[in-house]
C-alpha cells in the first residue's frame, strides 16, 4: 500500500470513495457550488461510526466550514478515494473547530495518508487551519486518515479536497517523497488566488511584507507561463514586490523550524515594466549567503521559475541581491515552500491487502473496522490483525472471532504470512477450504463454533505442525468416505459447542454401535430357541420312554444367562461410546 465525483462507502474505520478531483464538505447534507465555482458534495449519509456537527453560529468562517465530521469510536478513520496509479495529486484537509461541542477545547490529532504520517493537526478555537500535501499515488486508491492520539480529543475534519496535477509538475522531486506545504504566497496581491484562476486549485495567499518593500503591478495585459514548469497562474504574476533603491536586496523568511528540515522551494519572477535599452534588472538568489542561482533576469509578459532543494533551519536566510551591472532592484512575484517528507512507504504487502479485501467483500461488517493501510503507520494498525515489522509489513495474525460473520469463507490464500487465524464463534458455512492447511506459516487455526460442513481437508488433517480446533460444527466430518464426525485417528469427535450454542447429534453414533450388536443378539436368541425346541423334543421322547423329568429345562436356563450377558455387553458398549463423545473437541494432530 487521488471539482467532484460519485461517492461510495468503501470501508469504515470509516471510508469514503470517489475519483479525483473531489471536494468534500464534511458533515454536510447537500451538494452545492461555492463562490469560486467549486462544487462540494456532502458525506452525511456515508458513515456509521461518526457524527455530523455544526459550528456555533457566531464562529462560522464560510459555508464550507459551517459543518464538520467528528470520529469518536475508532482509532483510525479514513476517506478512501480512487485515483490513477502513478498520478500526482494535491490533497488539502481543512479544520475549523468553531467550538462545535461548546467545550472551548480545540483538539489535536494525527493526519495520515497512504500509511504515512502527514502532520499532527493542532486546531484553533476560532481560526481555520489547513494542511496540504502533494505526492505520487502508488495504487489505484489513496487514503486520507484521521487518528486519535489523546484521550477525549476526538479527530474531526471540515473539508477534504483532492486535485489531479500535471504529471510533469514539481518534477525535480523524487516521486518516492512527498511535499508538505509550508507556504504559497502571491507577493503584492490583495486577495487570495485559487480556482478558477489557478486551474489546479492551489491557494495563493497575499504575502505580508515589511515596510522597506513596495508593491508594484505589472503593465503586461497577458503573461505567458509556458516556460514555468510548475504552471503558476498568470494572476499571481501580475503583482510583485521590490525595494525602493537599486542597491537594496529582498530577504525572504518562510519561517523554518529550529530543527533541520529538507526544503523544496519555487520562486517565480515576471518583469512588471517594459524596460528600455538603458535599463536592466538582474539579481542572484543566495541561501545562507551561498550563491544559489545564475543571474535572474525576469522576462516581461512571461514567467521565469527558479527551484532549489536544500536543508534549512530557523537561522536559514534567503535573499535576492542585485548584480553589479543591474540598474534596477530585484523583485519577486510568488513563492512556494515545501518540506520534503521521509521516503514514502510502499504500504502493507499487496498480497495481504488483496486477501483482506476479499474478506471485506464477503463480510460487510469488516467495513466498519478497516480502512486505510492495514499495517501502517504502525501505531494505527487495523483492529483484529497483527503485522510484522518489515519495511513492507506482512499480516501475521487474523482474529475475526465473535463478529457474527455468516456465509461461506472466501479465498484469502494470498495471505501466506499468517501464523494465527481465529474465526471461532461465528456462523460461517460451507466447506473448510483446502488453502487453509496449505498456508506455509500457519500454526494455529481455530474454526470452532461455526456451521462448517463436509470433510476436513487432507492439508489440515495431515499437517503435523498445525494446532487445529473445529468443535461446535455439527455438519463437519473428517473423511469424504463417511460423514460421521470422526477424527483422523479414528476416535469420535463430538460436535458439542464450547459455549453450549449448538447441539450435537449423537443418534448416528449410538445406532452405529448398537445395531450390529442387536442383530448379533437376535441371531443367538434364534439359535437358542431352535436348540431349545430340539432339546425339548428329545426330552419329550425321553420322558415318554422314562416317564418324564422334573425341574426347569437346561435350555431355558442357558438362554437366560446368554441373553443377560448380551444385554450387559450392549450397555457397556453404549457407555464407552458416551465417554468418548464427551472428550476433547479439537481434532488431534498426529
Amino acid at each position: 500500500m487521488a471539482g467532484c465525483l460519485v461517492l461510495l462507502l468503501f470501508l469504515a474505520l470509516l471510508s469514503f470513495s470517489g475519483n479525483a478531483d473531489v471536494s468534500i464538505d464534511c458533515g454536510a447534507l447537500d451538494s452545492y457550488a461555492d463562490e469560486n465555482s467549486i462544487v462540494w458534495i456532502g458525506d452525511d449519509d456515508l458513515f456509521k461510526n461518526s457524527q455530523s456537527e455544526a459550528v456555533q453560529p457566531r464562529n462560522t468562517a464560510s459555508h464550507v466550514m459551517s459543518t464538520l465530521r467528528v470520529f469518536t469510536t475508532l482509532k483510525k478513520n479514513c476517506y478512501s478515494i480512487t485515483a490513477d496509479k502513478g498520478s500526482l495529486v494535491l490533497v488539502r484537509a481543512s479544520f475549523f473547530y468553531g467550538n462545535y461541542d461548546k467545550r472551548s477545547s480545540p483538539p489535536s490529532f494525527d493526519l495520515l495518508f497512504d500509511g504515512n504520517h502527514w502532520a499532527t493537526v493542532k486546531t484553533s478555537l476560532d481560526q481555520l487551519v489547513y494542511y496540504e500535501v502533494m505526492y505520487v499515488v502508488k495504487s489505484d486508491t489513496t487514503s486520507i486518515c484521521l487518528a486519535q492520539t489523546q484521550p477525549n480529543q476526538f479527530p474531526f475534519i471540515s473539508a477534504l479536497e483532492v486535485r489531479n496535477l500535471d504529471s510533469k509538475m514539481y518534477g525535480d522531486v523524487d516521486p518516492n517523497y512527498a511535499l508538505f506545504l509550508r507556504s504559497r504566497v502571491a507577493f503584492g496581491a490583495n486577495t487570495t488566488v485559487r480556482f478558477p484562476d489557478d486551474g489546479y486549485d492551489r491557494i495563493w495567499v497575499p504575502a505580508r511584507v515589511s515596510s522597506e518593500l513596495v508593491s508594484v503591478a505589472s503593465g503586461a495585459i497577458l503573461i505567458d507561463v509556458a516556460n514555468a514548469p510548475d504552471n503558476p497562474p498568470p494572476e499571481v504574476l501580475q503583482n510583485a514586490i521590490t525595494t525602493s533603491n537599486t542597491s537594496g536586496s529582498i530577504t525572504l523568511n518562510p519561517g523554518f523550524p529550529d530543527q533541520d528540515v529538507s526544503v523544496y522551494m519555487n520562486l517565480y519572477f515576471s518583469e512588471v515594466t517594459e524596460l528600455d535599452t538603458t535599463q536592466k534588472r538582474s539579481f542572484i538568489a543566495y541561501i545562507d549567503n551561498m550563491k544559489s542561482s545564475e543571474p535572474i533576469i525576469p522576462p516581461y509578459g512571461a514567467a521565469k521559475e527558479m527551484s532549489a532543494n536544500f536543508t534549512a533551519s530557523a537561522n536559514t536566510s534567503i535573499s535576492l541581491v542585485s548584480t553589479t551591472d543591474s540598474t534596477l532592484p530585484p523583485l519577486i512575484n510568488a513563492m512556494e515552500v515545501f518540506y520534503v517528507s521521509d521516503r514514502l512507504t510502499d504500504g502493507t504487502n499487496s498480497k495481504d491487502v488483496e486477501g483482506l479485501g476479499e474478506l471485506q467483500n464477503t463480510f460487510s461488517v469488516l467495513q466498519e473496522y478497516w480502512s486505510g493501510d492495514p499495517c501502517l503507520p504502525s501505531p494505527y494498525t487495523w483492529e483484529r490483525i497483527s503485522c510484522s515489522n518489515d519495511d513492507i509489513p506482512r499480516v501475521t495474525a487474523l482474529d475475526l472471532s465473535s463478529l457474527d460473520l455468516s456465509g461461506p469463507l472466501p479465498d484469502f490464500s494470498s495471505m501466506d504470512a499468517l501464523v494465527t487465524i481465529d474465526l471461532h464463534n461465528n456462523s460461517i458455512t460451507g466447506p473448510i477450504q483446502d488453502f487453509l492447511g496449505a498456508l506455509p506459516n500457519l500454526k494455529d487455526l481455530n474454526l470452532a463454533d461455526n456451521s462448517f460442513s463436509g470433510p476436513i481437508p487432507q492439508s489440515i488433517s495431515s499437517n503435523k505442525k498445525l494446532k487445529f480446533v473445529a468443535s461446535g460444527n455439527p455438519d463437519l466430518c473428517v473423511s469424504g468416505k463417511s460423514c460421521q464426525p470422526t477424527s483422523t485417528d479414528g476416535t469420535i469427535i463430538t460436535s458439542t459447542p464450547s459455549g453450549g450454542r449448538k447441539k450435537s447429534n449423537k443418534l448416528p453414533v449410538i445406532l452405529g454401535t448398537t445395531i450390529p450388536i442387536f442383530v448379533f443378539f437376535w441371531a443367538i436368541v434364534g439359535f437358542l430357541v431352535h436348540h431349545k425346541r430340539r432339546t425339548a423334543a428329545i426330552a419329550a421322547i425321553t420322558a415318554g420312554k422314562t416317564g418324564g423329568a422334573n425341574g426347569p429345562s437346561v435350555a431355558n436356563t442357558m438362554m437366560g444367562q446368554v441373553g443377560e450377558a448380551v444385554i450387559n455387553e450392549i450397555r457397556v458398549n453404549i457407555q464407552d461410546q458416551t465417554t468418548s463423545e464427551n472428550g476433547d473437541q479439537s481434532i488431534p494432530q498426529q
